[in-house]
């Protein structure tokens, strides 16, 4: 096996940088780098599909270089049901009330959707035909996150202005700026850390990987995201029942002991503000909203919805008594708006078929699947989350739907066999394969 790895570092290697390049560019095409519209929209639409196509062309490399297409499906619900999901989406544009917002939506979310199936299916076919290599996912994820956590972190001290989003009036900075809600940034510093816990399960050298936690750790705190502090608390704690190492266990205890009640003051109770904690236990104005969409919206169009992505007849839902608002900050309630009870119940089925196929998996990517899980799904109920607006928390649901999906075969075709023993004799001296 070691000679195997030595044989083919180099292609290795190239390809982890490769991989890791276009996850970084799939997930930084999701900010607003510019606030020019134009500029915006063409990167993520013009950019994402650049790097959709990236991710075909490394998946072809890879099998051009020594392996071939024999991976199967399991697990087929969850995917069927989400290629449902976006069906029906599709067939909303015919009765949305803004089709064009529709599609523009729709197909940001199919272009993520493309990308994730060739991205983790170049893992899966890594891991059957060049078994004992160090590509994981986990570590890619990880050092995304941690790139352009960095950038905000430097950036919150060169450029205050660009990287601070004034809220409640101008009395809290919170890190995103014009760039990226603040509590989306913070679900990402959430599934980095969830990431990144494994690479210090993997190395021995484990002072890098505690300083890549502690700068996205910083980055969570300066966003000030109520949502991902209970995210990345559920994350440690998850851990910290795995590990059978009392001493561990009770030293990372302490710490986080130590660190929560500061953090739940300063971030989910405000540091004791009363008229702030009343705004706390609307969920921001969230509730009431959330009320008048049900008693008001959702009778108009109750089976099919206003069309994707779409949440009334004009372009902002407001009540009486709430906020003009967009999207609904919660993403059942807004496949609930947009595709009716019909698409409600088809996303509830695909989340169970999900979270069942995930409990499936070996324990190494059930634990790994389950962190990256965690801050986006409770995103999901505050914010755009895994069936709202493109965001990078679908692009993560997509890969967690192809990691539960995607097998290798163990039928190989009679042409298979032949391209691999031109390709990749050494695997026939092994016969690891054939």
């Amino acid at each position: 096996m070691e000679s195997l790895a030595h044989k083919h570092q180099h292609f290795l290697k190239k390809t982890n940088n490769q991989l890791f390049i276009i996850l970084l560019l799939m997930v930084a095409c999701f900010f607003t780098w510019s606030e020019n519209v134009a500029i915006t929209r063409g990167i993520k639409v013009v950019g994402r599909m650049g790097v959709m196509i990236s991710s075909i062309l490394v998946y072809q490399k890879i099998i051009n270089y020594g392996s071939v297409n024999s991976l199967a499906y399991k697990n087929i619900f969850s995917p069927i049901l989400y290629m449902a999901y976006l069906t029906l989406g599709f067939i909303s544009f015919s009765w949305s009330t803004n089709p064009g917002f529709s599609a523009l939506q729709w197909f940001m979310t199919f272009q993520s959707f493309v990308f994730a199936y060739f991205f983790v299916k170049s893992l899966k076919i890594l891991d059957v035909y060049f078994e004992g290599h160090s590509i994981r996912l986990y570590h890619l994820l990880g050092n995304t996150v941690f790139v352009l956590q960095l950038v905000f972190v430097i950036g919150m001290w060169i450029a205050p202005d660009v990287f601070f989003r004034l809220t409640d009036g101008g009395e809290e900075a919170r890190l995103g700026g014009t760039l990226m809600n603040p509590n989306e940034l913070g679900m990402l510093a959430g599934v980095g850390c969830a990431c990144l816990i494994f690479d210090l399960y993997r190395f021995k050298n484990k002072a890098w990987t505690i300083i890549k936690i502690l700068v996205i750790m910083y980055a969570l705190y300066m966003t000030g995201s109520r949502s991902s502090l209970i995210g990345i608390l559920l994350i440690i704690f998850f851990h910290i029942n795995q590990t059978k190492k009392k001493t561990l266990k009770f030293a990372i205890i302490g710490v986080v002991a130590a660190i929560t009640p500061f953090a739940v003051y300063s971030i989910i109770l405000k540091g004791g503000d009363q008229s702030r904690l009343e705004e706390v236990m609307s969920l921001t104005g969230r509730l009431p909203f959330w009320k008048a969409l049900i008693n008001e919206g959702l009778p108009r169009e109750p089976l099919l919805g206003f069309g994707f992505m779409r949440i009334d007849y004009k372009e902002f839902f407001q009540s009486a008594h709430t906020y003009p608002g967009k999207m609904t900050h919660n993403t059942f309630m807004q496949v609930l708006m947009n595709l009716g009870f019909i698409g409600l119940t088809i996303v509830l089925f695909q989340v169970f078929f999900t979270l069942k196929s995930i409990l499936s998996q070996p324990k190494e990517t059930k634990l790994m699947l389950i962190g990256i899980l965690i801050p986006i799904i409770i995103n999901s109920f505050t914010e755009f989350g895994i069936f709202g607006e493109s965001n990078y928390g679908i692009l993560f649901y997509q890969i967690i739907i192809f990691s539960v999906t995607l097998k290798n075969s163990n039928y190989l075709t009679r042409l298979q066999k032949i391209v691999l023993k031109r390709k990749r004799p050494d695997l026939i001296e092994e016969n690891s394969i054939l």
